[in-house]
Parts: C-alpha cells; sequence; structure tokens
C-alpha cells in the first residue's frame, strides 16, 4: 500500500507529542500504518481541504468549529490524548455522526493514586517535617515526635468523586482496612456498593471522615463547590487531599482551614500553573504541596500509545473503541477542566 493510500491521522497533541505518547516501536508502527499530518491545535482548522476531508482520526483535543467538521467527512474519532475534556467541539454533531470522541486519562489513574496515598500517609505521619527537622538538627525522637501522628489502617476514609482514579484509589487503600464512604452524584448506589464503599452524601463524607480524597472533575456544576462551609464540618485534624482539579475547591477557604489548625492538606493541583513564587500556600505550614506531577510519568505516557494503537485497529477493522474511554453525550459538555500547561 502507498503511503498516499494510507488513511491519515492529524496529530496535534499539545501539550503532549508523538515522542512522549509513543515509544520508538510504537511510533514506527503508527507512521507504518498511517499517513500522519502534524500541525498545532489552532493549525487544524488551516489545513487544507484535501487533508481535512480523508482524515480518519484526530490526535489531540485541538477546537473544531462546525464548519471545520463539515468538512471532516471520513473522521472516525478524536483521541484526546491532553485527558481533560473541554467543551470546544460540536460534541452533538459528533454524536449524531457516530464519531467518537475517547480520552486516555485511564493511564494516570494508578500513578494519581499512588501518589494520593503516599500524601495521606505522610499528613498522618508527619513524614516530610520530621525530615527537614532532622536534617537541621531539631528532631524530636520516639514518641515526641508522634505528637500529631495516626493510622490511615482501619481509619474513616471519604472520596469524593469515583471514576478511574476514585476506584484506582480504592483500591490501594483495600489493603489498608479503611471504612469508605463515597460521594458521587453521577453514579447509582449499586455501583458504589459493588466497589466494597458506602455510598454517602457529601456532608457525610466530609464530617465524618479522617481522611478526604477530591479525585472530582470539574463541571459546570460544581466549581469552588468546596468552600468554607465544607472545610468547617470536617473533624478537627482531619487530612484533605485535592488529587483532580483545583477548580473544584475554593482555594483561600482551604487555605484559611489550614492556617487555623483545624485541618492539614495536601495538593497536586493549583489555581494557577505555574503558581507564583509569592503565592501564599509556599509557605503555609500544615500544607503539603506538590507540582501537578502526580500522573506526569513516562511509562503513563507511553500507555497511551498502546491504547490508541490498540482502538485505532479496532475501529479499522469496524469495532468500537475499546481501551480509551468514551464521552458520553449527557456529561460532555458539562466538563469544565482546565488543560495542563506542561508534560
Amino acid at each position: 500500500m502507498s503511503n498516499n493510500t494510507l488513511p491519515l491521522v492529524i496529530s496535534a497533541p499539545e501539550p503532549r507529542t508523538l515522542d512522549l505518547i509513543f515509544t520508538p516501536p510504537q511510533l514506527l508502527r503508527l507512521r507504518k500504518k498511517y499517513r500522519i499530518v502534524e500541525t498545532t491545535p489552532d493549525g487544524v482548522a488551516k489545513l487544507p481541504a484535501d487533508v481535512l476531508a480523508e482524515a480518519r482520526y484526530i490526535v489531540g483535543q485541538p477546537p473544531i468549529t462546525p464548519e471545520t467538521l463539515e468538512k471532516m467527512k471520513a473522521l472516525r474519532c478524536v483521541f484526546n490524548v491532553e485527558t481533560n475534556l473541554i467543551n470546544n467541539m460540536p460534541y452533538e454533531t459528533l454524536f449524531e455522526r457516530g464519531i467518537h470522541v475517547v480520552t486516555t486519562g485511564l493511564v494516570f489513574a494508578e500513578p494519581v493514586a499512588e501518589l494520593g496515598l503516599a500524601m495521606a500517609l505522610n499528613l498522618a505521619r508527619n513524614i516530610v517535617d520530621a525530615d527537614l527537622a532532622f536534617r537541621h538538627g531539631e528532631e524530636l525522637w520516639g514518641g515526641d515526635g508522634n505528637q500529631t501522628a495516626r493510622l490511615l489502617s482501619g481509619a474513616d476514609v471519604g472520596i469524593i468523586g469515583f471514576g478511574d482514579l476514585g476506584r484506582a484509589l480504592n483500591r490501594l487503600l483495600s489493603g489498608f482496612r479503611t471504612r469508605t464512604k463515597v460521594f458521587d452524584p453521577w453514579l447509582p448506589p449499586s455501583i458504589l456498593i459493588d466497589n466494597g464503599v458506602e455510598p454517602a452524601s457529601l456532608d457525610e463524607v466530609l464530617s465524618q471522615s479522617d481522611f478526604v480524597f477530591v479525585v472530582a472533575s470539574v463541571t459546570n456544576e460544581n466549581q469552588g463547590f468546596l468552600g468554607a462551609a465544607a472545610f468547617a464540618t470536617m473533624r478537627k485534624g482531619a487530612a484533605f487531599i485535592l488529587l483532580s482539579r483545583a477548580g473544584v475547591v475554593d482555594f483561600p477557604a482551604l487555605m484559611a482551614a489550614v492556617r487555623s489548625g483545624h485541618i492539614v492538606a495536601a495538593s497536586d493541583v493549583f489555581p494557577e500553573e505555574p503558581l507564583a513564587q509569592d503565592h501564599p500556600v509556599r509557605a503555609l505550614s500544615g500544607f503539603l504541596r506538590s507540582a501537578h506531577r502526580a500522573g506526569a510519568l513516562d511509562i503513563a505516557f507511553k500507555r497511551m500509545g498502546d491504547m490508541v494503537l490498540e482502538d485505532m485497529d479496532l475501529i479499522d477493522r469496524g469495532l468500537p473503541p475499546l481501551r480509551s474511554k468514551r464521552a458520553e453525550r449527557e456529561t460532555v459538555s458539562r466538563m469544565r477542566s482546565k488543560p495542563v500547561d506542561k508534560n
């Protein structure tokens, strides 16, 4: 088969790159099987009409207008490798035409869950501060260094959101015999029960947990929904671990709750990224910080390549994609997650 007769893929994966997503053998396989047209997200609409007409797949999340989509007669699937769905394309028309929109976010579930577990253990045992004190010759030995320590094993745990990340986290926590309550208004109770957790209201999760993990996506309905009133209901000394997106939290209220000593907190995400050097959270005691690095492991990015190649193969054979997660008609337009600025 000549190169000109190969199926065409438009590649606009920013902030990712093809070299980041695919191993060299995977990328060789991709280029052997498909004709790749590389561009920027904003450059997709400017591609020649014949390129748009031939494109079978898009790798990326470029803005697509109805006018651009109308030219894309052969399009079968948009592979969102940024993984945060945003409302920048006519989803209704895509669904009406039977075009799949899928994300590869599942690859981040285990890495982010592991860092979340590490954060919880650190907040429970004060590992980082104890190490820093030791470096400065100010360590407290034995019980003197455990005045605020607690066990994660057997603790009351709350999880807000129970998608891929919430489920990965729950699997890790199962070894700690936690009593876990989950709030997720998008899931029926039976799914939560089948996963060994207790369905609960948001107030129950907040007020009855020693550790609260926030793994909910940002939607047009929940931006900033965890504010001062929510933090005030939490148990004194409870740990609040933010792993999904900062948009679900009133961040100044979270800092105030930590500053007051009511709770401790950890976050891998922040309202602006990179964070300003003078942002007050940098110096806030009782707050554990991570620079949006929970999921950014090379092994996770390379798993994207496997997912994309396997799902392309399925679609080429007239089958639906199974490795990537398909966007749902009823919920995709509600998503408000801000895409990451860097890998």
